[in-house]
């Protein structure tokens, strides 16, 4: 029986694309493992161990699409780019490919030598997604006879695109480049620190900025009152996860490209207003019961809140974002029959 399920992926898919496939897994998995001690060893990148499973469920969801795309590839009069647009295109693909390897290897030669770090794992991921859209675009079906198309009708194209999000998805398993994600962290510390200091203000609450410190009155038997905002709580956790939550409702439920990047937009616009809310619910509760209030579960049922109140905002915008705007555009991923 598995050999004739083997048979007849083979005749659906053609050999060299199955095995492109195969080879792509491969590189995913070796990108997982790595992945899997920021995984397992930092709480803001927990949610990790759902992307290899989110992988597989959009590659299933897309399987029919997928086989479509391949037979389009393969048919009479497949949709080709010609002159310059195919030069252009072919220098890309062949480009990402050869980057890709020299990533993936130094990433790879990273991990052997210094174990698991932020550059390694992101020449990791950066190389995994270069070299799996590289070698699905190379090893797509050719056909009998073409006809000229622009780059974006390309039907290799069109199917790699449908390998977009399995793919790129890597770049927010695991933590950027420490000098970007300090930088970003702080950046983002900042701006909650200046929004909770002025909501304070404008509602007359006296309230003291000391660095990352906030002073608040004293409690009723005399103890100070401080609550630091550390660099963990200035957003980034709930920037990631809401960023790979967005991402992943778009790939599963939008169909066209702005679509798609106007929600994982959304996704971020919201991870830094629910982190606000985060920010002031928490000060406000230290302010009534005292700094240690906020601390053990009050903290922790917040932080959630702010990847579950993003998802519950994205799953509403969703029916706004499915309605068929007469634009004048078409689905990137549109496949003829």
């Amino acid at each position: 029986m598995l050999k004739s399920h083997w048979k007849r992926a083979v005749e659906v898919l053609t050999l060299p694309f199955l095995l492109a496939l195969m080879l792509g897994a491969g590189f995913m998995a070796f990108t997982a493992w790595d992945h899997s001690h920021w995984w397992a060893n930092r709480e803001d990148y927990g949610f990790g161990w759902l992307v290899p499973i989110f992988v597989i469920y959009v590659v299933h969801d897309r399987w029919l699409r997928i086989k479509a795309a391949v037979d389009v590839c393969r048919a009479e009069d497949s949709p080709r780019a010609k002159g310059w647009q195919a030069g252009l295109l072919g220098l890309v693909v062949y480009s990402a490919l050869l980057c890709g390897a020299l990533m993936f290897l130094l990433g790879a030669f990273y991990r052997a030598g210094a174990g698991p770090s932020h550059p390694g794992s992101l020449a990791l991921s950066l190389g995994t997604g270069a070299i799996v859209l590289g070698l699905l675009w190379v090893n797509a079906p050719d056909p009998p006879s073409v006809r000229v198309s622009g780059i974006l009708d390309d039907a290799r194209v069109k199917l790699a695109l449908l390998f977009v999000f399995p793919a790129l998805v890597w770049l927010v398993s695991a933590p950027m480049v420490s000098v970007i994600e300090n930088q970003l962290s702080l950046f983002l510390l900042n701006k909650v620190m200046t929004v909770v200091f002025f909501t304070f203000d404008v509602l007359g609450l006296p309230l003291q900025q000391e660095g990352n410190v906030l002073v608040l009155p004293p409690l009723e038997n005399g103890t100070q009152n401080r609550v630091g905002v550390e660099q963990a709580c200035s957003g980034i956790r709930s920037l990631t996860g809401c960023l790979f939550a967005g991402s992943f409702l778009a790939a599963v439920f939008l169909d066209k490209l702005w679509k798609k990047v106007a929600l994982v937009a959304a996704a971020m616009c919201f991870a830094f207003l629910t982190n606000l809310l985060r920010s002031l619910f928490l000060t406000s509760w230290a302010y009534r019961y005292g700094s240690e209030a906020i601390e053990g579960t009050v903290h922790d049922i917040a932080g959630f809140s702010v990847l579950g109140l993003t998802v519950v905002g994205l799953l509403m915008l969703l029916p706004l974002f499915q309605i068929q705007w007469s634009f004048g555009d078409t689905d990137e991923e549109e496949l003829a029959p």
